[in-house]
C-alpha cells in the first residue's frame, strides 16, 4: 500500500493474522454493502494508475500511450486526458483509483449517505478537498468519500475538523460534487438568514450599502447566486407570490423551484439586487435593467438584471453569464456527420453569410463560436459585436453593444467594416439596417456569421425578405442556415430502456412504421432526480443551392424552399432528434417538447 495512505487507514482486528492492516468495510447502515465495492487486491506495488486502467479493461494500451504522450505537453495527467476525450468515465477512473490504492469504491448514487456525518465539515472544505464524510464506521471513525485519496493534507485536516479518525474511500468527482450540492441546501440558508434578520431587527434599505458582509439579506442573495452558478443555471427568477418571494433556477432550459423567501425579507432582497446592479431602489412602477459582475469561488460571472413590476410586487430575473465557460468545440456540438460537413464547408469559405436560427436560449451563439474557434488563426482578423459578449476568446476583437452610449449593432457593424476584418460575427440581426449591412458585407469579401430568430431554416430566408432586403442580395449572400434547439440529455446512470409503439410516435408527429427501441428518464441522485443531465443540440442544416437561390429570387414561400432543401438532403429538427433518441442520448418526450414550434 502507498506509504502516504497507510497511516490513515484503520485496521480491523478480527483475531486472524490475515486481517491485520486490512480495511474496515462495515459502514453503519441497514444495507452495508450497497454502493460499496471492495478492491480485488491490496494497493501499492508501484503500479501506475494507467496500468490499472488497462488491467481493468477500461481503456486499451494504445489509448493510454497516446494520452501519456499528450499529457507531456498538455500540463494534465493522462487520466484527465482520457476523461476529456470521452474514452474514460469519471466513475471508471474512481474505480481504478480505488483499486490502485487498495481502497473501497463508493457509488454515492446507491450508497446511503449519513447526512449527520456529511455535515461534520463545511461546504467550503468539502469543495476545496473534494471530499465528504459519508458514514460512521464506529464511534471513533468516519468514512470519507474522496476523489484523490493520496491527498494526505485533506485527510489530516478533516480528521482535525471532525475530531475523528478518518478511513478514506474513493468516489467519482461528479458523485462528490453532487453530494456537496446537497450539503448546500438553499432552504437552510433562507431560514438561517431569516432567523438572523429577526434577531437583528428590521434594517433600513439605505443602510444596506454599508452593512456588514454577513448581513442576512446580503448573505441570502449571495448564497442564491452562488448555488445557481454551481448548479449550472442560466437564469434566476425571483417571483412575488402573494406575500412571499419564490426563487426558481433555469437548469438545462427547464425552470425548477429552489426556495421561498419569507415575506419580511422580500423587499430587502429585491433592494439588495437593485443596489448590486446600480438600479434605482425607489422606482417600483417601471421596469429597469442593469448589470453586475461577481467573483464566485475564483470564477468571474456577469449578471444581467431585469426588474418587472407585477400585481404582487416586483419580480427580478438574473441572467448568468459565466465568463470562464469554455467554448464548445465542433466535436461536442452533437451534429451528425452530414450536417457537420455542410456547416464546415460553409464557414470555411472566404466570404458569404452563415446564419444560426432558433429561439432564445437554443445555443445559436455556441454554434457560431465553435466555428470561430476552428477558423481563429493568426492570418485572420476576426471582429464580433454582441449583446452581451458571452465568451471571451484570445485573438478575436469583441465589441459589446451599448445602446445608452449610441453603440448599436448597426453603428458598430458600420465601424467594423472600416477596420479591415476578414470574419465578422453579429450577435443578432434585429432590424433592417443591421440585416442590410451584414448582407452587403458578405457580398464584399467578408465571412459573416450571425443569428436570427426563426423556428426553422427555410423561414430565415423569408424573414430577411420581410426585412426589405432585396431578393438578389439574399440569394447571393446567404450560403448556409442552421436551425437548432437544445434538448436535455438522459442521465447515463439511471436511464432505462423502453419500447415506443409506432402509433404513439405517429400521434406525436413523427414518421414511423415500426416500434422504436429507446431510453427514458428515471431519476437518481446524480441528476437531481430529473432523469436528465446536460444538453445536446438538434440541428437542421440548409445549404443555399442554385435551385434555392432561384426560389429566393421568385420570393417563394418558406414551405417551397423547405421542400427543395429536403430533396437535397436537409434533415428536419425532429428527424435529427429521432436519431439522438435511437442513440440513447435523449428521450422522445424531450424531442417533442423542444420541437413543438419547429
Amino acid at each position: 500500500m502507498d506509504p502516504a495512505i497507510r497511516p490513515h487507514l484503520r485496521p480491523v482486528d478480527d483475531g486472524t493474522p490475515e486481517s491485520e492492516g486490512a480495511l474496515a468495510r462495515q459502514p453503519a447502515q441497514e444495507e452495508p454493502n450497497r454502493g460499496i465495492t471492495p478492491p480485488s487486491r491490496r494497493g501499492g506495488s508501484g503500479r501506475f494508475l494507467t496500468d490499472v486502467l488497462v488491467d481493468m479493461a477500461f481503456v486499451d494500451r494504445a489509448q493510454v500511450d497516446a494520452a501519456i504522450a499528450t499529457a507531456r505537453t498538455a500540463g494534465r495527467t493522462p487520466e484527465q486526458i482520457l476523461v476529456e476525450q470521452g474514452s474514460l468515465s469519471q466513475d471508471q477512473l474512481a474505480r481504478a483509483v480505488a483499486e490502485r490504492y487498495g481502497l473501497d469504491h463508493l457509488d454515492l448514487n446507491a450508497f446511503k449517505v449519513d447526512m449527520g456525518a456529511a455535515n461534520l465539515i463545511n461546504v467550503g472544505a468539502a469543495k476545496r478537498y473534494e471530499a465528504v464524510p459519508v458514514s460512521f464506521v464506529d464511534e471513533r471513525t468516519v468514512m470519507l468519500a474522496m476523489v484523490d485519496p493520496s491527498n494526505v493534507l485533506a485527510v489530516d485536516d478533516i480528521a482535525i475538523m471532525t475530531g475523528l479518525e478518518v478511513r478514506p474511500a474513493v468516489a467519482s468527482r461528479e458523485d462528490v460534487a453532487g453530494l456537496v450540492k446537497r450539503l448546500n441546501r438553499l432552504d437552510d440558508v433562507v431560514q438561517e438568514a431569516a432567523d438572523e434578520e429577526e434577531e437583528q431587527g428590521p434594517a433600513e434599505v439605505v443602510d444596506m450599502r454599508e452593512s456588514a458582509d454577513d448581513a442576512p439579506v446580503i448573505k441570502l442573495v449571495h448564497s442564491i447566486v452562488a448555488q445557481a452558478v454551481e448548479q449550472g443555471a442560466s437564469d434566476i427568477h425571483f417571483e412575488p407570490d402573494g406575500s412571499e418571494l419564490r426563487v426558481r433556477f433555469r437548469v438545462d432550459g427547464v425552470l425548477a423551484s429552489s426556495a421561498t423567501v419569507p415575506r419580511r425579507m422580500v423587499r430587502g432582497v429585491v433592494s439588495r439586487i437593485k443596489i448590486m446592479a446600480d438600479l434605482d431602489i425607489s422606482e417600483r412602477r417601471l421596469p429597469q435593467d442593469g448589470r453586475v459582475g461577481l467573483s464566485i469561488e475564483d470564477r468571474h460571472v456577469d449578471l444581467r438584471v431585469v426588474t418587472l413590476p407585477s400585481v404582487h410586487g416586483e419580480s427580478v430575473v438574473m441572467r448568468i453569464l459565466d465568463k470562464d465557460a469554455s467554448i464548445v468545440d465542433l466535436d461536442r456540438l452533437g451534429m451528425g456527420p452530414d450536417d457537420r460537413e455542410r456547416y464546415e464547408s460553409a464557414f470555411k469559405r472566404a466570404y458569404g453569410a452563415v446564419l444560426a436560427t432558433g429561439p432564445t436560449g437554443s445555443g445559436k451563439s455556441t454554434t457560431l463560436y465553435a466555428a470561430l474557434q476552428t477558423i481563429n488563426t493568426t492570418d485572420k482578423n476576426i471582429i464580433t459585436i454582441e449583446d452581451p459578449v458571452e465568451y471571451q476568446v484570445d485573438g478575436i476583437t469583441q465589441i459589446q453593444v451599448n445602446p445608452k452610449a449610441g453603440l448599436t449593432f448597426a453603428n458598430g457593424l458600420r465601424s467594423m467594416m472600416r477596420a479591415d476584418p476578414d470574419v465578422i460575427m453579429v450577435g443578432e440581426i434585429r432590424d433592417t439596417e443591421t440585416a442590410k449591412i451584414a448582407v452587403e458585407s458578405a457580398l464584399t469579401g467578408h465571412l459573416v456569421l450571425s443569428t436570427l430568430h426563426t423556428n426553422d431554416a427555410p423561414t430565415a430566408i423569408t424573414r430577411l425578405l420581410e426585412m426589405e432586403i432585396e431578393p438578389f442580395l439574399v440569394a447571393s449572400a446567404i450560403d448556409c442556415v442552421v436551425a437548432q434547439r437544445l434538448a436535455r440529455t438522459l442521465c447515463a446512470t439511471c436511464k432505462k430502456r423502453t419500447l415506443i409503439p409506432a402509433d404513439v410516435l405517429r400521434r406525436n408527429g413523427f414518421v414511423a412504421q415500426y416500434d422504436l427501441e429507446a431510453y427514458e428518464p428515471a431519476g437518481c441522485g446524480r441528476c437531481n432526480h430529473t432523469g436528465y443531465k446536460g444538453r445536446i443540440g438538434l440541428y437542421e442544416v440548409m445549404m443555399v443551392s442554385p435551385e434555392i437561390r432561384e426560389l429566393i429570387l421568385e420570393r417563394a414561400p418558406a414551405d417551397r424552399i423547405g421542400a427543395v432543401a429536403l430533396q437535397q438532403g436537409m434533415r428536419r429538427l425532429r428527424e435529427d432528434g429521432l436519431d439522438k433518441v435511437r442513440q440513447g442520448r435523449t428521450s422522445i418526450a424531450e424531442v417533442a417538447r423542444v420541437t413543438d414550434s419547429g
